[in-house]
């Protein structure tokens, strides 16, 4: 399939007919003639009388997977591509309009192979608006800071930036087909990558090419052919998918939900379950949003509350899920495939009781979390699926029992369930080594398609988790592994607030998501206006825009490690209070409470802590900020040593640089 409408060399493209021209675009645009006839014609005719003269190639609506977009046109010459985007009739530059050119060059600049050595030039053509002066700004990536300019001046802007770059180039000349044919290597964010499943993409359409998509594609294709086993063999099967963060587990999720909940025919439905309540609601508001979008661009009207309906079927909250079955003693799910996301957070059985007791009014309750979720499935008289999404040390609740309370359930209770794990359930992290040594061998089998080795997260930087790790770890290897990162991966020290939020919105580009992150035992942070216990809309802050004082990119609402995970952005500013401190090569943790910070003493909660800046330091896509404030000796709150000892740790021997 194209990934272009039309393309031909300048001087062609000059002497066809126009008609010749939109029929090319037409018969390659299938079915999208009547909406766009009328713009590809104003802009053939404009770029007609303004390229008179220029050699090159030129392209005509060139696709932006990951975007589900395609820019209006993209021109080669002398070595240098322009993206531009035209706005027909527009007296004024709109920042979303300019940040939707930026966001196009950004995408080609990370994701397309090709286009990462290049110079790229995104042009903003609002055709009626008066002439603006021309900046040109340059990154170190070689990406022009977005130029904004009317139909008169497209030949003076590109004259202008041929003449001020075209003999700095040193590159290989750009070979177009081989530019244009390059590999595209997206990394969605879990958002991106929710909504373009919810539309029938596949995984390998909207992730890289590399490694980490073939891990992704094996995972999926064996759980498929896990479900597609157990319908034709009657069996009941359980399958624990393991990984790195942000190596796409919830990624498999989706796409097994979506595959299995769109495939109603087959009677193999699925259900995608979450006890993260910020990620299901962001989720569900975004396919919602899209999907009401989608419909508008269709010429239809969808009530919204109709598109989170339909919406809603596939990504529940687990504990709605959960409570419909203790309602309802009898009946089977509809489902026979569920998928949980994050399991090793579900409750252990005296949280569970405790919970049904205080909460439902249940008092005689004796299951796990884990044993009741089971035994929905178990109902089913002839098959069932639960697949278990796994996060290795990313407890960050009270009574979240970790992955051994799944393998108990099954030990105890469900013992004619096949067990499918890979090997790297064995690992520290997971802790459930000794409890997998009680399964029946003949019942568990192991498949090393169930773990995910490769972080997606950041396309920048694959060992950021492993930082974190060994940073967590106190590990001697991490200065090592910090001087790796730091060659893609911007990661860098402050101790001033203004600082980082400066860093912050002179990194980001486009439409790139910033914000602050913070954990939620953060209490002292407060002087500098960081207040947790301030609640925030998790769904306005993820998915509104830059002139929402409620979104990340005001930076006066923060998020914590309960808003966050299983979410990212792009760059995150990740401030850290007194709450975790380092001390003589190891960490003390702290909880404040009324007017002094108070030794943690519970391991179950110095774990959780932990845990929790684990969550907070793994948010960012494309860069970190950390920011560890300075103490005050006349506030015993937050005095100086509070701090210090954290800092020297980063900055002297992890070898972080101070800003």
């Amino acid at each position: 399939m194209l990934n272009y409408y039309y393309s031909d060399s300048i001087e062609k493209f000059l002497s066809k007919e126009i008609d010749t021209i939109i029929g090319e675009i037409s018969r390659n645009a299938r079915g999208q003639i009547e909406t766009e006839l009328v713009a590809w014609t104003n802009q053939i005719n404009i770029l007609k009388e303004k390229l008179t003269g220029f050699k090159g190639e030129i392209y005509f609506e060139f696709s932006i997977p990951r975007m589900g977009k395609r820019v209006d046109c993209l021109l080669i010459i002398r070595d240098i591509v322009f993206v531009l985007e035209f706005k027909v009739g527009a007296k004024i530059f709109l920042t979303e309009d300019i940040d939707q050119v930026w966001d196009y060059a950004l995408d080609l600049k990370n994701f397309h192979l090709p286009s990462r050595e290049v110079f790229l030039v995104p042009i903003l053509i609002a055709t009626d608006a008066e002439n603006p002066e021309i900046e040109l700004t340059i990154n170190s990536d070689k990406l022009i800071k977005p130029i904004c300019t009317n139909a008169d001046n497209i030949d003076t802007t590109i004259n202008r930036v041929l003449d001020e770059y075209s003999e700095k180039i040193k590159i290989n000349d750009i070979v177009p087909i081989d530019y244009i044919r390059g590999v595209y290597s997206p990394t969605p964010t879990i958002i991106e990558a929710a909504i373009k499943l919810f539309n029938n993409h596949n995984v390998d359409d909207i992730t890289r090419n590399d490694a980490s998509v073939y891990t992704l594609k094996s995972t999926c294709d064996y759980i498929s052919e896990t479900i597609t086993y157990a319908k034709t063999k009657s069996k009941k099967i359980i399958c624990f998918v393991t990984g790195v963060p942000g190596a796409g587990k919830t990624l498999v999720g989706l796409k097994v939900a979506t595959t299995k909940h769109l495939d109603e025919v087959k009677g193999d439905t699925s259900v995608f379950l979450s006890g993260n309540k910020p990620l299901v609601d962001v989720l569900q508001e975004a396919l919602t949003r899209d999907k009401v979008l989608n419909e508008k661009n269709n010429g239809k009207r969808l009530p919204k509350k109709e598109a989170k309906r339909s919406v809603k079927a596939f990504i529940q909250m687990i504990h709605h899920y959960r409570d419909a079955y203790i309602v309802d003693k009898i009946n089977a799910p509809y489902d026979h495939v569920a998928i949980f996301d994050e399991a090793q957070r579900a409750w252990n059985k005296e949280q569970t009781k405790r919970f049904m007791h205080q909460k439902k009014g249940i008092p005689n309750f004796d299951f796990s979390e884990p044993e009741f979720l089971i035994s929905c499935l178990d109902r089913h008289t002839d098959w069932a699926v639960i697949v278990c999404l796994v996060g290795g040390g990313q407890e960050i609740n009270t009574g979240e029992g970790g992955i051994s309370e799944w393998l108990n359930a099954i030990i105890k209770k469900f013992t004619h369930w096949e067990t499918r794990i890979s090997e790297n359930l064995n690992d520290s992290e997971y802790m459930a080594k000794e409890v997998l040594k009680e399964i029946d061998p003949d019942n568990l089998v192991y498949n090393k398609n169930l773990h995910l080795a490769i972080s997606m997260r950041s396309f920048r930087a694959e060992n950021l988790s492993k930082l974190v790790k060994e940073i967590l770890d106190i590990d001697n290897n991490a200065e090592k592994t910090f001087n790796e990162l730091n060659k893609n991966y911007p990661l860098f020290l402050t101790r001033d607030l203004n600082t980082a939020k400066n860093w912050l919105k002179t990194k980001a580009r486009g439409s790139e998501r910033y914000g602050i992150v913070v954990s939620s035992q953060a209490y002292r942070l407060k002087p500098f206006a960081i207040d947790v216990k301030s609640p925030i809309n998790h769904i306005y802050w993820f998915l509104n825009g830059k002139e929402d004082v409620r979104s990340s990119f005001y930076l006066e609402d923060v998020a914590t490690e309960f808003q966050v995970q299983g979410l990212e952005l792009d760059w995150v500013c990740m401030a850290w209070d007194g709450d975790l401190r380092f001390s003589n090569e190891n960490w003390k943790t702290y909880s404040f409470k009324g007017t002094k910070w108070h030794n943690i003493l519970k391991e179950e909660r110095k774990k959780y802590l932990i845990n929790s800046y684990r969550v907070l330091l793994t948010r960012a896509r494309q860069g970190l900020i950390i920011y560890i404030p300075s103490g005050d000796s006349m506030d015993n709150t937050r005095l100086p040593e509070y701090y210090d000892s954290t800092f020297k740790y980063l900055s002297e021997i992890i070898g972080i640089t101070v800003v």
